[in-house]
């Protein structure tokens, strides 16, 4: 399986939308200055997320995007399936035509119940990962740096 930039844009996307929740709409425009990604890629992107019912748009002067759903309530692999991004480490996508496969006994190759379980194992902990999860690991990681240059300041202070 390799996550493509559709997927981890989304992601990216998506966790810059919900840090940014509680003050209005956020645009396209802001999302793409902040994250270094293609506006024109993330319209298409919220496209997608809007019809899987993960992000409402709002029309008009400060209008943008807010999310459908609470953040605890949208998963990553909600988010990575809406963009269109296979799961999926077998290689025949899971139409058992398997390279290797004796097609005249329809056997599989004789390493696909190994991708295939790998597959489950991808989705269940994409699964597990909430939007908020990955906030919350934001702020913390904010809190760290603040916390740092505060210690910084307090001891560069003391030996001035």
């Amino acid at each position: 399986m390799r996550l493509t930039t559709k997927g981890r844009f989304a992601v990216t996307a998506m966790i810059d939308l919900a840090l940014r929740q509680g003050n209005g709409p956020v645009t396209l425009a802001g999302i793409s200055e902040r994250q270094a990604i293609s506006l024109s890629y993330l319209e298409q992107l919220f496209g997608k997320l809007r019809r899987h019912e993960l992000v409402e748009s709002v029309r008009g002067p400060g209008g943008g995007y807010t999310l459908a759903r609470r953040a605890e309530k949208v998963t990553v692999a909600d988010i990575i399936i809406a963009v269109d991004e296979p799961i999926d480490a077998t290689q025949c996508g899971g139409k058992d035509n398997c390279h290797g496969a004796d097609h005249a006994t329809g056997a599989r190759c004789m390493t696909h119940e190994l991708w295939a379980t790998l597959n489950e194992k991808m989705v269940d902990y994409l699964d597990s990962v909430s939007l908020q999860d990955l906030v919350d690991q934001q702020r913390q990681k904010q809190q760290n740096k603040e916390n740092v240059v505060v210690m910084h300041n307090t001891r560069t202070a003391a030996l001035g």
